[in-house]
């Protein structure tokens, strides 16, 4: 059973500035934020100071083993992590949706089915709860563990969540009526976005959406204008803030076979082909209305098939360093 999400079709901004933010690689990253922002500290943790210890919850089709190197990675800033326990196969236990009348009615709900890897999250964070000795953690959902956080927050709704960081999630249903798009998720985004909680960005629970912009898709039929295809952010009743903006380490539309297939990709979870996201999942379908919403350039979906460097993800080195300050008390 295929779990990948999607989204409503949205009105399309202005292109980012260009101010650009050397990083110390040779890549350079752009965010795009929209949301009200708290005051926070801006200074990174070193590993002699203890900060709140994350939960780390793994996407479609990836294991525990794939988040080593994120865990390895955050303990540097001080971040203890668990992460919950996935292997590969566990997900064929998804199949049991496909007796359930709802999924052909394309109404499918996240309990049953997805009781065993809610188990994993509530054991994951019971035992980050032990290492934070009462205090509060954070949860990093990668890909559908975003959504599927939230399904968790609803079920468990345990107070000491401070924190729900997603990274390349599809967080929206796809939209309804279009031509060509299934809903994968046969009804379970549907769900989420009518019985979970609204994402929010306050001092007590903060929603944090990253987006990464590593390829644009292109129609099948027909080359996209790279100038019409600009990027999608999140509507919302604050002003946007362009922190950065070089595009000139990204993958450019040229209408090729890759653009093609990648962008039938996107069509399936936000109805449309021709936009920008991390190779998997589209850039606006990996924003939430409400939460504090960043979008990456150069960045890459999946663990599997990163290098770090050519190919960044969402956990590599450099990567995380964009986005750690979030974590930090």
């Amino acid at each position: 059973m295929a779990l990948p999400p999607c989204f409503k079709p949205l009105s399309l901004p202005s292109p980012p500035g260009k101010h650009t933010l050397q990083l110390p690689i040779s890549r350079r990253f752009s965010c795009t934020c929209s949301a009200v922002v708290y005051p926070e500290s801006s200074s990174l943790s070193s590993s002699s100071v203890t900060q709140r210890p994350a939960v780390i919850l793994p996407g479609l089709g990836n294991n525990t083993g794939d988040y080593q190197k994120l865990a390895l990675t955050l303990q540097g800033y001080g971040v203890s992590s668990v992460v919950a326990n996935v292997s590969r196969i566990d997900w064929l236990r998804n199949a049991a949706g496909l007796v359930d009348p709802n999924y052909w009615r394309g109404t499918l709900q996240p309990r049953p089915v997805l009781d065993w890897y809610l188990n994993r999250v509530d054991e994951a964070v019971n035992e980050a709860l032990k290492q934070s000795q009462g205090g509060s953690l954070s949860i990093i959902g990668h890909s559908a563990g975003g959504w599927l956080a939230r399904v968790y927050m609803e079920e468990f709704k345990h107070a000491n969540i401070s924190l729900l960081l997603t990274l390349g999630s599809p967080l929206q249903p796809p939209p309804k009526g279009l031509p060509g798009v299934i809903d994968q998720t046969r009804g379970l985004l549907d769900y989420v976005e009518k019985n979970c909680k609204k994402a929010v960005y306050t001092p007590e629970l903060r929603y944090v959406c990253i987006a990464g912009r590593y390829i644009q898709g292109s129609r099948f039929f027909g080359n996209s204008n790279s100038e019409k295809s600009i990027p999608v952010v999140i509507e919302q009743s604050v002003s946007d803030v362009s922190i950065a903006s070089d595009t000139s380490t990204l993958t450019p539309t040229g209408g090729n076979f890759r653009t093609r297939f990648v962008g039938q990709g996107y069509k399936q979870v936000c109805g449309q082909a021709d936009v920008w996201g991390d190779g998997v999942v589209p850039e606006v379908s990996a924003h939430l209305e409400g939460a504090l919403n960043v979008s990456l350039d150069g960045v890459y979906h999946s663990p599997v098939g990163s290098d770090d460097e050519s190919r960044p993800w969402y956990g590599s080195p450099a990567v995380v360093e964009q986005w750690v300050h979030h974590l930090l008390n």
